[in-house]
């Protein structure tokens, strides 16, 4: 990358904890309601601390530190005398890093900042339109998290960089770990269709993060869904991005072509969890590839009702993971606590198996492990980032205002940054461990 910075960006997308996805439906505290508006105050704090025995940023020793961020703002709608309902949101965003920074060094400990988080408006179409559904058309633009399908592609504006890459001009902030900021800066989102049957989408949106080479591109999905789940196709174009911050491999978004196939849902097998997409992009280092396939059981009928999943994922060498990010908890689709934040492979020449176990023991209370194995695809003028790692997590809900996640990652890399790898000091096992408080009102 073209970044006149000491230590090396690592990361370009982020993972935050299952406790943060439970904050995506939480409750918020209601202002004022009737039969045809309402409007709510939202917020939500969220803090971590973390350490690191190894580093990946070249620098030796380990790295303890904290992160927080608190997000409040206004959401409402209001019903327009049968002709659908208008619908937005605003809200700001706090964030810092305090500490040592993480072990890859994309926070030094010094970020801190405050800035718009949402600013959109949408509408919704109601019964307008009853061969298309229930709101069967869905208009929205603004500053906002949009998703396509599970995530694979585009899932939200990551990454959170700090003060460490490029002298600090890629400086979004701080909580590089929770990935604070989501929304994409401009978007425009034509949902058709609804949920069921043939439904789709066109979307056009530009993002503001520097680290992203703020990027602009248009998508549009097809899709169709019944009751034994949803086959999807997905078309990304890569309209512009800006040279000033755009590596050479950033610089082919411009004019790349993306296609993807997929699928989910549970085939009309009970307690079955199956998914998969395979991703084809052209452009100008030549076509590249990306595709994985996961099946789960949850076996309901035991003691804690615990669920186990396979996944195996493939990333060409020259894949660009675009706007991947946390999709649905834990390793979706940044994959490995250690490997996705700090270490990599960060979704581009790499093959990994991932086997996950969760159990419920208390309706309240989640247990977790999580395995990958990582396998670099081609080791020519590359990092061997060959590795396995192991992650045992709970995530408990000790009340609706009150989420406590910790987690232990054991990550052991084949090879140290001595020898082809870019752990420091040695290959030896990286104890890494976190908990995170979240506060959603």
């Amino acid at each position: 990358m073209r970044y006149p910075s000491r230590r090396p960006v690592f990361g370009r997308t982020l993972v935050c904890t299952l406790a943060l996805c439970a904050l995506n439906q939480a409750q918020a505290y209601e202002l004022y309601s009737d039969e045809s508006r309402h409007l709510n105050a939202d917020m939500t704090a969220v803090f971590g601390h973390f350490n690191s025995r190894k580093n990946y940023d070249g620098t030796s020793g380990g790295s303890t530190w904290r992160e927080g961020f608190i997000k409040y703002g206004l959401s409402g709608d209001q019903a327009l005398a049968g002709n659908g309902t208008a619908y937005g949101a605003f809200a700001l965003l706090s964030s810092a890093t305090w500490g040592d920074g993480d072990p890859a060094g994309n926070t030094l400990g010094t970020e801190r900042t405050t800035k718009i988080e949402d600013a959109y408006l949408g509408w919704r179409s109601g019964d307008l339109f009853p061969a298309l559904g229930k709101d069967g058309v869905d208009i929205s633009a603004g500053r906002q998290v949009v998703k396509l399908g599970r995530g694979f592609l585009i899932n939200d504006d990551g990454p959170n960089l700090g003060k460490g890459p490029a002298d600090g001009q890629l400086n979004r902030g701080g909580a590089f770990y929770l990935a604070a900021r989501h929304a994409f800066d401009q978007t425009a989102f034509v949902r058709l269709g609804g949920q069921e049957g043939v439904h789709g989408s066109l979307l056009w949106l530009k993002s503001d993060n520097r680290a992203q080479a703020e990027t602009e591109l248009a998508a549009g999905t097809l899709e169709y869904t019944a009751k034994p789940g949803t086959l999807g196709l997905t078309w990304v174009h890569g309209i512009d991005v800006n040279e000033r911050w755009a590596s050479d491999f950033q610089r082919q978004r411009k004019g790349m072509n993306v296609y993807s196939l997929r699928g989910e849902g549970d085939a009309g097998m009970p307690n079955v969890s199956l998914a998969f997409e395979y991703a084809w992009q052209d452009k100008g280092a030549g076509p590249q590839n990306a595709w994985y396939g996961e099946a789960g059981y949850t076996f309901a009928d035991t003691a804690w009702a615990p669920k186990l999943t396979y996944r195996y994922a493939r990333y060409s060498q020259k894949w660009d993971s675009l706007f991947t990010g946390l999709s649905q908890g834990y390793g979706t689709w940044l994959q490995g606590e250690v490997a996705s934040n700090y270490s990599g492979p960060f979704n581009s020449n790499t093959r990994v198996q991932h086997l996950g176990l969760k159990a419920t023991p208390l309706e309240n209370l989640t247990l977790g492990a999580l395995f990958f194995d990582f396998d670099t695809v081609r080791k020519a003028n590359a990092l061997n980032l060959n590795a396995r790692e192991l992650d045992l997590y709970a995530e408990w809900a000790v009340n609706p205002h009150l989420i406590i996640t910790p987690l232990v990652g054991l990550y052991k890399p084949q090879q140290d940054a001595s020898s082809g790898g870019n752990q420091v000091g040695s290959n030896g096992t990286n104890v890494y461990s976190q908990v995170t408080v979240a506060v959603p009102f």
